[in-house]
């Protein structure tokens, strides 16, 4: 059961947290998305989990460590919101659906933590995750999808999968990151993907 307490409470060190990691996530994503990377300190999420900083320093050996055992987590969780089903609709609908999801505000604002963080990106590292996570997920998501509808033909056979991925990756991760005030407009979306897929996908297929 979720621990409830009255809006400014503090939870002291010593009470025994059985969901304190997920408290801690949860506390953390609010924090990143509604102060942004700059905003996210080891004080801003435990006063917004409303627990003592000893809470934080039992469970992770420093905040790099939370910060990467919380980004590998909602990496964890990324084919939950993001999928795209081949051979179904069209293909710049399928890649604009699983983009948009795979996108969300939080994920933006989590690679933009962890090109900012040294350290986060040390820890990473360490624990054996990609450079960048989420969008390497994400565009591996992405590859696989695409060769799928190249097996199917609703792609062309001398299309680079890869290179076409890492393209639409790009331009979609500078589409999202130039919104400040929040995500672009599907249309704006369908664009940047029928732009990229252009020559790779038949008219019929598109």
């Amino acid at each position: 059961m979720p621990i409830c307490k009255p809006k400014g409470a503090e939870l002291p060190t010593g009470v025994h947290l059985a969901n304190a990691r997920e408290l801690l996530f949860d506390a953390a994503e609010r924090v990143l998305g509604r102060d942004g990377v700059s905003g996210l300190t080891t004080r801003a999420v435990t006063e917004e989990a409303g627990v003592a900083k000893g809470v934080m320093h039992r469970h992770f050996a420093d905040f790099d460590t939370f910060l990467a055992e919380l980004v590998l987590d909602r990496v964890a969780k990324l084919d939950e919101t993001a999928n795209a089903v081949a051979g179904e609709r069209t293909v710049v609908e399928n890649l604009t659906e699983a983009l948009r999801g795979a996108f969300s505000p939080l994920a933006v604002a989590m690679v933009a933590l962890v090109i900012t963080r040294d350290g986060l990106r040390d820890r990473l590292r360490d624990a054996g995750a990609a450079r960048f996570p989420l969008l390497a997920e994400t565009s591996a998501m992405v590859t696989a999808y695409l060769a799928e509808e190249q097996a199917l033909g609703r792609i062309s056979a001398t299309t680079d999968i890869p290179a076409l991925s890492h393209m639409l990756i790009g331009s979609v991760h500078l589409l999202f990151t130039d919104h400040e005030s929040g995500p672009p407009d599907p249309e704006a979306l369908q664009k940047v993907v029928a732009t990229a897929m252009r020559g790779a996908v038949p008219a019929k297929g598109a």
